[in-house]
């Protein structure tokens, strides 16, 4: 069986535009050459892109305007009634960070907490940190919930 190549590549079918491109002044292009230079003078292997040295991206800007939702007798209104697994981990690093770099800590140290992190989540789970939790909603909305009101 034969088979026969040929000799003219297909070219990919090109994708939609999702934003909006702009040329670069003739200052940003000459910044651009400046890093060219500089590239070439370290053996510069990077990578390419695809789009043009002179090319801007800009995307659509949604402005809106922050509003607090004050919390009537410390209900939580924006999110579950917990702390998330995100909030969690953020706090647990955070504060074990600090008590790494020397922060006293705020708990008994338990026996069974042999790392600053262990310490850290014992803070939390015994709420004894002084921290609230901003939740923001995409409209601009938020509540600082104190980690005390947390289940």
């Amino acid at each position: 069986m034969v088979v026969k190549h040929s000799s003219k590549r297909h070219a990919a079918p090109k994708k939609p535009a999702t934003a909006k491109t702009t040329k670069k002044s003739s200052a940003a292009n000459r910044k651009v050459g400046v890093n060219e230079k500089q590239e070439e003078e370290q053996g510069g292997t990077t990578k390419k892109s695809s789009r043009s040295a002179d090319e801007v991206v800009i995307y659509a800007e949604s402005e809106y305007e922050l509003k607090e939702i004050e919390a009537q007798n410390n209900k939580v209104l924006i999110g579950p009634a917990w702390l998330t697994r995100f909030e969690r981990a953020r706090i647990t690093g955070a504060r074990s960070l600090q008590l790494s770099l020397g922060a006293p800590p705020l708990v008994k140290v338990p026996d069974h907490a042999t790392s600053s992190i262990g310490v850290a989540i014992e803070e939390i789970a015994q709420k004894a940190l002084p921290i609230s939790i901003r939740r923001i909603l995409p409209t601009g909305i938020y509540q600082d919930i104190s980690i005390e009101w947390l289940k």
